[in-house]
């Protein structure tokens, strides 16, 4: 298979489970897990997973090699998963797979200050705009819960943007050279380090009962070994054929994903407002990548 075909084959394939883990994230807070506990659990399992799916250490990184793994641990493990597990506790699901389809926009806008790349074009401001609309909507949606809803939309706004800074440091490390396992458990452990100041503060207390219920045992087997381990290293992948801006483009299928299975698992409603928001998001996103981009390289 083509180098390209196979990166848009992982691709899709990363995003159609990462639509699912808004929906799965919910059902464990349902269940009295805290944000902090799932993020915490969810990577140390895939952290255990993949050293024991490929145990040989990374050697010889670099001091500079070294900072991009901890930029990107922090990135897209404490901070992003961090805001999105927030964020669910006080907007749907829906709303926040939505609200994270953004992102290609800042990966494209960053991309103008790390990658070599063409000029952005006036299309990409009219979906931008379109799409932002949108979120406007939705947040404005449901009246009644219109504050709580406010707060859970603005951190999965926040989720997106920090997304993409981890794309654009992961492309980096893509041409490091390294086993992408490797690369992929390095940024894992650096997320984890990053998480453990925030525990004492967090009020956790990893209650042995909360993990013996079965609904909660398959979740954090999925976030963990399918969603986190698996995932990112078929995403990193797919990173390193595609490119920053290519990959995050199929990010634009995660909210189609979530919403299907929040209406079947979470029964969440999608009303007029709401459903033009989506509309708006989705039409938005098309616009701006239209045209796509030709070539993506990064500056020496």
């Amino acid at each position: 298979m083509p180098q390209e075909l196979r990166g848009h084959f992982l691709a899709l394939l990363t995003i159609l489970l990462w639509g699912t883990t808004f929906v799965s994230t919910k059902v464990l807070l349902q269940h009295e897990l805290s944000p902090i506990e799932i993020l915490f659990t969810r990577f140390v399992m895939g952290a255990c997973f993949l050293m024991l799916l490929f145990p040989k250490r990374l050697k010889g990184a670099s001091l500079k090699q070294e900072g991009y793994f901890a930029a990107a641990g922090l990135c897209g493990i404490t901070l992003y998963y961090l805001f999105e597990n927030n964020a669910l506790l006080y907007t749907f699901a829906s709303n926040a797979a939505l609200i994270a389809s953004t992102s290609p926009f800042f990966t494209v806008l960053l991309a103008r200050f790390f990658l070599k790349d063409e000029m952005i074009r006036p299309q990409f401001f009219i979906g931008m705009i379109l799409s932002f609309a949108g979120v406007g909507l939705m947040s404005f949606s449901g009246a009644s819960e219109f504050e709580i809803n406010l707060k859970g939309d603005f951190l999965a706004l926040l989720a997106a943007i920090i997304w993409s800074f981890y794309s654009i440091f992961s492309k980096k490390i893509s041409t490091f050279g390294y086993n992408t396992i490797q690369t992929t458990r390095r940024t894992f452990i650096y997320g984890i380090l990053f998480m453990l100041p925030i525990l004492p503060f967090s009020h956790v207390n990893f209650e042995i009962k909360n993990y013996l219920d079965t609904t909660v045992i398959l979740n954090l087997l999925f976030l963990g070994l399918g969603a986190s381990a698996i995932c990112f290293v078929t995403w990193n992948l797919a990173l390193r054929a595609l490119g920053a801006i290519k990959a995050s483009l199929y990010i634009n299928v995660v909210p189609m994903v979530t919403v299907i299975f929040s209406v079947l698992i979470l029964n969440e409603k999608i009303t007029l407002m709401s459903g033009t928001g989506i509309a708006l998001v989705l039409c938005g996103l098309f616009i701006s990548q239209f045209k796509k981009f030709r070539k993506v390289t990064f500056q020496n």
